[in-house]
């Protein structure tokens, strides 16, 4: 008893000399919690923005645009387009962004016809010149429910429309009539877009594999495998071809590259590494397609990096501390692309160092904050054209940046909002809206 007197005793004199303390109340500027973890970590020594010339060949009049740029025998690197851009005409091709899915197939155009597929896979062929649609069909296997699958792509080449399914399938679809020509069962969804050079056609499944495929009959060439990822990005990269090698790029931010023709491998790495102070940078898929351009291979993950490799033997040339959300556009004496946080970022090509960063839509705050989050704005592009850099977003604008300090030059409305990038053919720029319409500007 007298321990626990004790004890009480020394307890009630500590208590009263704490309350006899004065509060010491540090010196400094007060930030709210909120404040400071939403804003956007910047990292030491970034940069300030610089005018420089982008030494953009001159503009072309391209006939089509027929599949992912991301290989060069394809891409048009600076396509001709008259400003001021004005609505030539827009179609419904079926359903946009919903609750379950998202509609993120990029469309593809032979200069004649327009293709596109809808969030619930209805592939359509509208006319280039009216906006009338030609053919559609269904992709949805007889068994299944469209919401249960999201993403795809398409290609043009060979004579044929390649159509990649998240489904698990790849067709060749007889661009005039819609008809099938054959179909390959790839065991896993192909939420990506195609690749055709030389009648093989090469896609990526599941994140994890790289298939090619004779463009005849869909028998399969050969496969290369990677390790499953599951903390990916729905979508996966169109493989980069080159004269004869394929640059596959899978989820876990692994490129690797092997012979077009039989598939030997040459080289893997793997382009790890985030911004730091973002829950985000714990996802390393590429979203930032690899793109060969001479003999380099560019390429962005989705947590805050950027490279540059050597085609030939996977040596890494250079890296910046930025991620790229969708494909680079690699053109004159610079990059371009969207990153991780929200920037429309332009870096020298050959040493990476950032030349000007401009800000982007990234949030868009709620009108009733007590009921619902506010929603991000997702940003698509940059494709270059008409001597701009045209980012088409979700917040129902498509602008045009100027490549040589990143000034907005030009702005044109979005009706309900861009879903997928842009695409440049014949004069006219093409992009899908987030409710399903198909809108051409002249």
């Amino acid at each position: 008893m007298r321990k626990l007197m004790t004890l009480a005793a020394l307890t009630g004199a500590t208590l009263l000399g704490a309350c006899g303390e004065r509060e010491v109340i540090l010196p400094g500027e007060r930030l709210g919690v909120r404040e400071v973890l939403q804003g956007s970590p910047v990292d030491a020594g970034t940069p300030a923005n610089r005018a420089l010339s982008a030494a953009l060949p001159g503009p072309v009049v391209n006939g089509a645009w027929p599949q992912s740029p991301v290989s060069p025998h394809v891409r048009t690197d600076h396509a001709a387009l008259s400003l001021p851009l004005a609505l030539a005409w827009a179609t419904d091709i079926g359903q946009g962004d919903v609750k379950r899915q998202r509609l993120n197939v990029n469309p593809v155009t032979d200069g004649a016809r327009v293709y596109t597929m809808s969030s619930d896979f209805v592939l359509s062929a509208v006319s280039a010149r009216t906006g009338q649609v030609i053919w559609s069909r269904t992709l949805t296997p007889s068994r299944d429910q469209s919401y249960q699958a999201q993403g795809g792509g398409l290609a043009l080449g060979g004579g044929a429309l390649f159509v990649a399914s998240g489904f698990g399938g790849l067709y060749a679809i007889d661009p005039e009539t819609g008809g099938e020509n054959w179909r390959q069962n790839l065991d896993a969804g192909a939420t990506g877009a195609p690749s055709y050079r030389d009648g093989m056609v090469y896609v990526t499944s599941g994140d994890s594999i790289g298939w090619a495929l004779r463009a005849t009959d869909g028998r399969v060439r050969w496969t290369t495998e990677n390790a499953e990822n599951i903390g990916g990005v729905a979508g996966a990269p169109a493989p980069a071809l080159g004269s004869e090698r394929v640059v596959f790029g899978f989820g876990d931010a692994t490129l690797r590259t092997a012979f077009r023709e039989g598939g030997y491998a040459l080289w893997s790495e793997n382009l790890a590494g985030g911004r730091r102070g973002r829950v985000l940078s714990k996802i390393d898929d590429l979203t930032g397609d690899p793109v060969i351009a001479g003999d380099t291979v560019y390429a962005g993950n989705h947590s805050g990096r950027f490279a540059a490799f050597s085609l030939a033997t996977g040596e890494r040339r250079w890296e910046a501390q930025d991620g790229a959300l969708e494909r680079p556009a690699v053109v004159g004496n610079s990059v371009y692309f969207v990153s991780d946080i929200n920037q429309l970022v332009r870096l020298d090509r050959e040493t990476g160092a950032r030349v000007w960063a401009q800000e982007l839509p990234g949030w868009r705050p709620s009108a009733r904050p007590s009921r619902r989050r506010d929603s991000s704005v997702a940003n698509h592009g940059p494709v270059v054209a008409g001597g701009l850099l045209w980012v088409a977003s979700s917040d129902g604008a498509l602008r045009g940046f100027a490549p040589e300090d990143g000034r907005l030059a030009a702005q044109v409305a979005v009706p309900g909002g861009a879903t997928t990038q842009p695409i440049v053919a014949g004069g006219t720029l093409y992009l899908v809206s987030a409710d399903g319409t198909l809108i051409a500007y002249r």
